[in-house]
């Protein structure tokens, strides 16, 4: 895969300034092989506070979802050839495409190509991506909570697979 991002943090000087307060490569990163996710930034919930400065908000494993009421931005790097089994989450998710192409397919039999700077809403979608290049693709994710309704719970079944912590 290639570098790890560079994640540059903003925040305030005593003074209430605006300073960087840190610029290195992404402190978390998973990498199953298959495809590499790099944690960008954690919100425990919404409205997020903002204080001058802040704890590492991605030391903890890597997780998806985000936590309750909470958001997530990471960069997902996958594979030539690779693909996801097919998988719902409890979020909105905003998937854009900054290198490659990659194909999202869902459970009604449709596969969309997605390539650079297409941007993909998922609302709870079942979903699988596949990667039928010969290079990587990179995308960057931002997953928001969210709440299935009873309507929609009932008709498309349970979440599965990334419903959980990756570690």
């Amino acid at each position: 895969m290639s570098a790890t991002p560079r994640r540059i943090v903003t925040g305030h000087d005593a003074s209430g300034r605006s300073v960087v307060l840190s610029d290195t490569p992404t402190p978390k990163t998973l990498d199953i092989g298959s495809a590499a996710f790099h944690e960008i930034w954690i919100t425990d919930g919404t409205p997020s506070p903002i204080a001058a400065s802040e704890p590492e908000p991605t030391d903890r494993p890597v997780r998806t979802p985000p936590p309750a009421g909470g958001g997530l931005v990471r960069f997902t790097e996958m594979r030539p050839g690779a693909e996801a089994p097919m998988h719902r989450t409890e979020t909105v998710d905003v998937g854009v495409v900054l290198e490659g192409e990659t194909w999202l397919l869902l459970d009604d039999g449709s596969e969309t190509r997605v390539g650079p700077g297409d941007a993909v809403v998922q609302r709870g979608t079942n979903h699988a991506w596949a990667n039928r290049s010969d290079r990587p693709v990179r995308m960057v994710f931002v997953m928001i909570d969210g709440a299935i309704t009873d309507e929609l719970g009932a008709a498309a079944g349970p979440l599965a697979f990334f419903d959980q912590v990756l570690d």
